[in-house]
């Protein structure tokens, strides 16, 4: 039998992801097995400890993933909203494309209802922090810069405002008094260019 390349096993590796992920946004972690996954690409169990050591090691990876692509999302918007006459658009379109994430049933699957089972509270709070505060830290230097926050409050802003988007995508799951993302946004916004 011909050894697989490491192509190959990257392909697979990636094809795991992606079955994961489409499994848990569906179902959620707990209900779905290894073998749910293994049978959906037709695959041995074997082949998924070989790239995965456990379901919990399996499930970081995707949660990770989904959280690393908002980011870059995120920043690709902020970057691409850059305006001479307004210093919070950026801001602003970085903070609409998490809150679009939120809004889908995945994201709140797999982030926000498994993420604190599976990863523990304090494991996702740091991870989902570490993960998210660059961007959020990134646009309050920024307003700094721009005369808008005081620089000895950007840190402990940006550690509110990831906060408060946290907050609202948890409302959204929720999903009571017809919330949604956009009312979000521009309260939100309300909130960030009241900061000084």
């Amino acid at each position: 039998m011909a050894r697989r390349s490491k192509a190959d096993a990257e392909k697979t590796h990636e094809r795991l992801l992606d079955a994961a992920a489409r499994l848990y946004g569906e179902r959620g972690y707990a209900d779905t097995s290894i073998s749910d996954i293994c049978a959906d690409l037709g695959i041995t169990k074997g082949a998924l400890f070989h790239h995965f050591k456990s379901k919990d090691a399996l499930f970081r990876e995707v949660w990770t993933r989904l959280q690393v692509e908002m980011d870059n999302e995120a920043r690709e918007a902020a970057i691409a909203a850059r305006s001479l006459t307004d210093p919070y658009a950026a801001f602003m379109a970085g903070s609409r494309t998490y809150l679009k994430y939120v809004a889908r049933q995945d994201f709140q699957q797999i982030v926000l209802i498994d993420g604190p089972a599976v990863l523990g509270l304090k494991g996702w709070y740091e991870s989902d922090h570490d993960l998210g505060i660059q961007n959020v830290t990134a646009g309050v230097r920024y307003l700094s810069k721009k005369g808008l926050v005081a620089p000895e409050n950007v840190e402990p802003i940006a550690i509110m405002l990831q906060s408060a988007l946290n907050g609202a995508g948890f409302a959204l799951l929720r999903d009571t008094d017809g919330t949604s993302a956009e009312r979000f946004h521009k309260a939100f916004e309300t909130m960030v260019k009241s900061l000084r």
